[in-house]
């Protein structure tokens, strides 16, 4: 068999061992090491570049970013700044026509502005947005599924653990990344908003139970004064300014961002009293448990990389497109159909570090910005964490929830106006480079 033939071959046996429940980085492992055995004959030098590739995959300063942006997230969860932020959308949005799920969106899209982590978005909106939601008559599956759809925009907007794990893969700036995911986020979020207004008028009967939302305020809930308002934004706000306007500003490096982030959050969460010895405890538990699993995964995939290399598939794929005459937008299109499949069996770091490898070569030999083919990677990936049957944030939210009332195939029905958004903002980035390179 030729070199070519046995990386194809590999890489079908990568997503079938990932396929029967293989953890994704032993996957990795094992694929590469056997690669670069059958392909070079010898064993000695597997060994060799995995060591190499456990090295260098994470001994740049950068990867520091990783566990700080983390640990910021989690500390945020933990301080109700969630509950907070979505308190004051709801206070300025109920009153108008479909205004609990723009506030919903609304306050995702804050909380995915100090968070970076979806499945956070998630479950805080689940308890915080869902109840609120069905009092005043909307659909608890329509409920349910705006808190699914609206979680992805924190995979999106920076700073995003996502575009941290693309940046690495294809060797591009952080900091660039966090940039172009500004314009393309906003787009998102008032593509969501915009549908959600559409629906009550085209479909009110798919947003409300009745057809109507009840009258806000009719359960005597009382207004909330500017201050009262004030008070609960402003650590969100000071800590969004903090990070975001230091790291755009250029005065803070992406790991530096990561830090003072993490160090406001922790003063916010103590000024808030919402820490306690078990709760400080948990916090580093957890961070240090998704910074090495994601840590794993990116030597894994290094590694992984290395064997592709070897066996020459992303220059081979990418004559297979150059004669298969489907261009580079012909090719971009199949990718993203890619994509999409895949994120109806695999989470979204999965596909990532199975994919980008390949793709990325072969996009910028048919001359895209990798910016912009990342940002159209990460669009791509968030669509699979809403379709069936996988659909990681609709588990999410349906296990947060607990409602026996509102099943999977009922919040996967809800989630439906916000892929074809997705969809449609997706089209849009990889038609307009500017949307996602403006910034830069």
């Amino acid at each position: 068999m030729t070199e070519m033939t046995v990386g194809f071959l590999l890489i079908g046996a990568l997503v079938a061992l990932v396929l029967f429940g293989m953890h994704i980085a032993v996957a990795l492992f094992s694929v590469a090491i056997a690669g670069v055995w059958l392909l070079r004959d010898n064993f000695e030098l597997a060994m060799r570049l995995l060591s190499i590739s456990v090295y260098n995959g994470i001994a740049d300063y950068l990867f520091a970013t990783i566990p700080l942006f983390v640990l910021m997230g989690l500390i945020v969860s933990i301080s109700n700044i969630g509950r907070d932020t979505f308190q004051v959308a709801e206070a300025l949005l109920r009153r108008l026509r479909g205004g609990l799920g723009i506030a919903t969106i609304a306050a995702n899209t804050v909380f995915a502005a100090v968070t970076g982590v979806s499945i956070a978005s998630a479950a805080v909106f689940t308890k915080v947005a869902v109840p609120e939601m069905t009092r005043y008559g909307y659909r608890p599956a329509f409920a349910a599924g705006t808190v699914a759809g609206s979680s992805v925009l924190g995979m999106l907007i920076p700073p995003s653990l996502v575009l941290i794990i693309y940046g690495v893969l294809a060797e591009q700036s952080i900091g660039n990344l966090f940039v172009a995911g500004i314009i393309p986020g906003i787009l998102l979020a008032f593509g969501f908003a915009g549908m959600i207004v559409a629906l009550t008028f085209i479909a009110p009967r798919f947003v409300y139970v009745d057809g109507a939302p009840r009258v806000a305020g009719a359960e005597g809930q009382a207004d909330m004064g500017a201050a009262e308002m004030m008070g609960k934004l402003l650590p969100i706000v000071v800590l969004v300014m903090l990070v975001l306007g230091g790291l755009y500003s250029g005065f803070f490096t992406p790991t530096e961002a990561g830090g003072v982030g993490a160090f406001g959050a922790l003063v916010i969460a103590l000024f808030k009293r919402s820490l306690d010895r078990r709760r400080i405890w948990r916090v580093l538990k957890d961070t240090g448990m998704v910074s090495v699993t994601i840590l794993i995964l990116l030597i894994a995939a290094s590694f992984y990389s290395r064997m592709l290399a070897i066996a020459g598939i992303p220059t081979a794929i990418g004559d297979l497109v150059s004669a298969s005459g489907l261009g580079p937008y012909g090719f971009l299109g199949v990718y993203v159909l890619v994509l999409i499949l895949l994120g109806m069996i695999l989470d979204s770091s999965s596909i990532l570090l199975i994919m980008v490898p390949i793709a990325a070569p072969i996009a910028q030999s048919l001359g895209f910005d990798l910016i912009q083919f990342g940002l159209v990677t990460v669009l791509a990936v968030e669509i699979g964490l809403l379709t069936p049957p996988f659909g990681i944030s609709v588990f999410t939210v349906h296990s947060t929830l607990g409602d026996r009332n509102v099943g999977l195939e009922s919040i996967f029905a809800g989630v439906m106006p916000f892929i074809a958004v997705m969809a449609l903002v997706t089209l849009l980035v990889a038609v307009f480079p500017a949307l996602s390179t403006a910034l830069l």
